[in-house]
C-alpha cells in the first residue's frame, strides 16, 4: 500500500515496488493488491463513524453498517493478505495521514484486536509478514535524527498490538544529504532480503 503525494516520483513506492519483485522472484504465482491510500482519500473517523466501529456485530443498525462498509472492506483485505507491504514516507518525522487514517479504519475491537480476562490486549491480525518501505530526506536509522523516528517505532509497535509481529523495515534514508543520496537509492534495494 501506498502512502506517498509524489506519485512516480516517490522513493517508498520505488521501494516498495522493489519489495513486491523480490517477493514474487520468492513467492512465483503470488497475486498483489496494491492500495493508493492518497487517491482513496479515506475519511477521517468522525464522533458517530467511531461509535459504529465500536458496537458489537449484532447491535449495528442499518446505518452503521453503512457507514462501517469501507472500513469493513479494508479489514477484509487486511486479514485475506499473507504478505503487507507499506510504503511509508517519513513527513514532519512520522506518517502520512492517509496511513494513520488507514490504521484508524482498520483498528476494530472483537475483530482486529481484544483484551484477554487479564486484561492485556490481544492482537487478532497474526499469521502475516509486513514489510515498510520507508523513505526520508535525512538520517532516522542512527545519530542524531534517530530520536525523531517516529514512523519505524510506531508502525512496529502499532500493528504488534493488532498481532502483526513479523515486520521487517527497509529504508531509503539520507535522500537529501550530500554525499549520501548518490547512492541512498541503491543501498536500499540492495538491503532487500525476503523471509
Amino acid at each position: 500500500m501506498k502512502s506517498s503525494l509524489l506519485g512516480a516520483a516517490s522513493y517508498s513506492i520505488k521501494l516498495g515496488h522493489h519489495i513486491i519483485d523480490k517477493i514474487q522472484d520468492k513467492y512465483p504465482g503470488s497475486t498483489v493488491e496494491e492500495m493508493d491510500l492518497v487517491a482513496m482519500n479515506i475519511p477521517h473517523l468522525s464522533p458517530d463513524n467511531l461509535q459504529a466501529l465500536f458496537t458489537p456485530v449484532e447491535l449495528l443498525t442499518e446505518e452503521d453498517k453503512i457507514s462501517n462498509h469501507l472500513s469493513d472492506k479494508m479489514v477484509a483485505q487486511l486479514l485475506a493478505a499473507d504478505i503487507i507491504v507499506i510504503g511509508a514516507p517519513l513527513i514532519n518525522f512520522t506518517i502520512h495521514t492517509a496511513l494513520k487514517v488507514w490504521i484508524d479504519h482498520i483498528t476494530r475491537p472483537r475483530i482486529t484486536f481484544g483484551y484477554g480476562e487479564d486484561g492485556r490486549p490481544i492482537g487478532m491480525v497474526t499469521g502475516k509478514k509486513v514489510y515498510v518501505a520507508m523513505s526520508s530526506g535525512g538520517i532516522y536509522s542512527e545519530g542524531p535524527g534517530k530520536a525523531n523516528d517516529f514512523v519505524a517505532p510506531y508502525l512496529t509497535a502499532f500493528l504488534g498490538f493488532l498481532g502483526m509481529t513479523d515486520l521487517t523495515v527497509f529504508r531509503a534514508e539520507g535522500l537529501k544529504v550530500p554525499g549520501v543520496k548518490e547512492s541512498a537509492m541503491e543501498n536500499a534495494i540492495d538491503s532487500i532480503q525476503i523471509d
